[in-house]
């Protein structure tokens, strides 16, 4: 399979997707279920990422600076730091892991 069929394969996916979202009847969307997994869907899906990321490389599961920085970032978030600096403490922590070679 070319690259480029697979690139149109998954742009007409993608299309349909969409489509599929507009023709669902707005009562159905209105639902207290529905809007509740609508609203805490994006936020599994960022955390499963963010973990794949962090402690996955292919078919090993890894432990190395990227989890110290996730560390500082969570602590950075329990006390409740802006966003920008719980980005930041986790950048410096896991350049600091990385360049005392951890």
């Amino acid at each position: 399979m070319s690259t480029w069929i697979a690139i149109g394969i998954t742009a007409l996916g993608c299309y349909a997707v969409k489509l599929v979202g507009l023709l669902v009847p707005a009562g159905v969307l209105e639902r207290p279920l529905v809007r509740r997994l609508a609203a805490l869907l994006p936020v599994a899906l960022l955390a499963a990422l963010t973990a794949q990321q962090t402690f996955g490389d292919g078919h090993a599961l890894v432990l190395d600076a990227r989890v110290a920085g996730i560390a500082a970032a969570a602590v950075a978030l329990a006390l409740r730091a802006p966003f920008l600096l719980v980005v930041a403490a986790a950048v410096v922590v896991t350049a600091g892991v990385r360049a005392i070679g951890g």
